[in-house]
């Protein structure tokens, strides 16, 4: 499939994901981390494991993954105020998100009555920073839940499979795919993809501002979506071949080679 030729920072094509960097291990204390680099947005994953489940858990025999997400004082242009009691519905909305994305893909009974919190600090942002975010807890989780094992306090790891996001949209008329600010700041349309490592999607977000016609959404979304059914919530995507190694890492496939671990 042919795309359009567009002006992008840094010269990438409309197809064409930013540098992906994903370091492990960056916190002494956390069971897990990760330090995710979408360009030049980087998110500070860590992850906890807890003895115990919340209250309304109790008795139910199996645990619980949780996040919480918030953006560092001065990770944008303009200094925003630290969160405290009152906490802004942007991080709490995409803190919930995060957590959706984690919990579908772990055995909740395999993994007993623990409690894992997946914290995600966005040390700078420009663009994309749930979907960073969502990308670098899933290691930071797998990497704890590693650790538990070699503990011995799990007998496996209680993961089905992997977990990784990215955003999309459509800007000045052009499909493009994994928007930085310049781009997300304007964009006619912008939305957010999750899915597994087997190509299943969990999540499509759009907002109700921003909704377009799935119709209307054309290259290079109609590459990966191949089948949409307007009266189910769930969404199939497989990769098209003519995607380049590095899209397929993200959009179907989550290949953690195609990146830099």
């Amino acid at each position: 499939m042919e795309y359009m030729q567009v002006n992008r920072a840094n010269g990438r094509a409309a197809n064409e994901l930013r540098p992906v960097k994903l370091t492990r291990g960056v916190m002494k204390y956390a069971h897990g981390s990760c330090l995710a680099e979408f360009g030049d947005t980087r998110v500070l994953c860590a992850a906890t494991i807890e003895e115990g489940v919340p209250g309304w858990r109790k008795g139910a025999k199996a645990g619980w993954v949780t996040a919480e997400y918030a953006m560092l004082p001065a990770s944008t242009g303009k200094r925003c105020k630290r969160e405290h009691a009152n906490r802004k519905g942007r991080s709490m909305e995409i803190e919930r998100l995060i957590g959706r994305s984690l919990r579908t893909v772990v055995n909740m009974k395999a993994l007993g009555e623990y409690t894992v919190t997946v914290d995600c600090d966005v040390i700078q942002a420009d663009g994309g920073t749930r979907t960073a975010s969502i990308t670098g807890a899933w290691l930071a989780l797998h990497d704890a839940l590693a650790m538990w094992v070699e503990a011995g306090k799990l007998e496996r790891i209680p993961l089905t499979g992997q977990v990784a996001a990215i955003s999309m949209g459509v800007v000045d008329g052009n499909t493009l795919l994994d928007l930085d600010y310049s781009e997300d700041s304007h964009a006619e349309v912008d939305m957010n993809l999750v899915a597994t490592d087997s190509g299943e999607m969990i999540e499509l977000q759009v907002p109700a501002s921003r909704r377009p016609s799935i119709a209307s959404v054309s290259t290079p979304y109609s590459t990966w979506v191949t089948r949409v059914s307007p009266s189910s919530s769930s969404f199939s995507a497989k990769p098209s071949p003519n995607l380049p190694k590095r899209d397929r890492f993200i959009l179907a496939g989550f290949i953690w080679e195609n990146v830099e671990v």
